[in-house]
């Protein structure tokens, strides 16, 4: 527990802190996983050479300090706010930057605004599931136009009207996720926990053969209708009604190295210790009009440190925000090492192929140091040798 960082009490798991002066890589979570879902690449950076600190992020896990209350106020939830907590986790640990700073799906773009904002700590970031398509910009050359025709956050509402229009009427997984009843809906499922978040990870996975993705036109209720019932789901059903058809067998589940049952064991302890709220609160975030508004205030600005983009071939996640990915590659970040793909890897890249995984994160750490780092050893600049 490292305490007092931006008002929390924060849960890390950590390797590599035994030796003294080793550089500092963060892993940062999405949903719903906790910092116990880097468990298998963790060691893999602290043989390389770094100290690794994967915490509990806000709303998550074993990090307190804040509200488990639907109705409590998003603002400590915002982006900008889980950067502040990046910030205090580096500085609490004695680290001035970092040497190598990941952030899956949720996650994501967490790290993409710690790059955004704080460079000079920041100097590289890797984005996994959820590509990262900029900041929200305000309308550029407008003064001669009169006001905009649109208003902002209206596309929310006509895009979940076209859904609900569509037969068999559906809904974006993100609208779910955001309503009262998620909480409860997720937590106290019929199967029971354990076999929620079974077949959770199961059908997002490359275990599934059901995913096959690929790039969406455009955003629109036809094309995101082609995507898995998991992230565009039929109108009324819950999480656990939407996957609980997709259940592994027996034979599936003891096949399974990457999530064993004991592993899946601490998931469901955790999240049936704490709900699910706090872990949804971010997406509520996502369609708050004022904390949607906070973010502009990086409009037009990059990310210009060296940056990649991984995903699993069998994630839905890289294309599930149409457009995302070549917003990303080519307005978002102006120095993107590239995009990989990672074969038999569904969502949950860092459980299901760590080792190629770490192979890629320690070879772009490697040729991101050669580009910027010219000899600034102060605390966190050192690189393995």
């Amino acid at each position: 527990m490292i305490h007092g960082v931006n008002g929390l009490d924060m849960h890390i798991l950590e390797a590599g802190h035994e030796s003294p002066d080793r550089p500092l890589a963060l892993l940062l979570h999405g949903f719903p996983d906790l910092a116990y879902g880097w468990r298998h690449l963790i060691p893999i950076l602290a043989d390389a050479g770094y100290h690794v600190v994967a915490p509990d992020q806000r709303g998550f896990g074993r990090t307190t300090g804040w509200v488990n209350d639907y109705d409590a106020p998003l603002a400590p939830f915002s982006f900008l706010n889980m950067v502040r907590d990046a910030i205090g986790l580096v500085s609490a640990l004695g680290y001035r930057r970092t040497a190598m700073l990941v952030g899956h799906d949720l996650g994501s773009p967490v790290a993409a605004y710690c790059a955004l904002a704080r460079p000079d700590m920041f100097p590289s970031v890797v984005m996994m599931s959820a590509p990262f398509p900029g900041a929200p910009a305000f309308p550029f050359d407008t003064a001669g136009q009169g006001a905009p025709a649109v208003q902002p956050n209206t596309e929310h509402g006509k895009l979940a009207a076209a859904l609900a229009a569509l037969d068999p009427p559906r809904e974006y997984y993100q609208q779910y996720l955001s309503t009262r009843r998620a909480n409860d809906d997720m937590w106290h499922p019929p199967q029971g926990l354990h076999a929620f978040l079974r077949a959770f990870f199961y059908v997002k996975s490359a275990d599934w053969p059901g995913n096959r993705p690929h790039p969406l036109k455009g955003r629109t209720a036809e094309e995101l209708a082609q995507m898995p019932t998991y992230y565009v789901m039929d109108l009324g059903k819950t999480m656990s009604e939407t996957v609980a058809p997709f259940e592994p067998s027996a034979a599936e589940i003891l096949a399974c190295k990457w999530l064993t049952e004991r592993e899946l064991g601490v998931y469901t302890q955790e999240y049936n210790r704490t709900g699910f709220q706090g872990a949804l609160q971010a997406y509520r975030v996502l369609s708050d009009p004022d904390l949607n508004a906070e973010l502009r205030l990086f409009s037009g600005k990059t990310i210009d440190v060296p940056s990649f983009f991984i995903g699993g071939k069998s994630d839905w996640g890289t294309y599930s925000a149409p457009g995302a990915l070549d917003l990303m590659r080519t307005k978002a970040a102006t120095r993107m090492s590239g995009v990989e793909l990672i074969d038999g890897a569904g969502h949950w890249i860092q459980q299901e192929q760590p080792d190629r995984l770490g192979a890629l994160l320690l070879a772009f750490a490697k040729e991101a140091v050669g580009a910027d780092h010219a000899g600034d050893y102060r605390q966190g600049d050192r690189q393995p040798g």
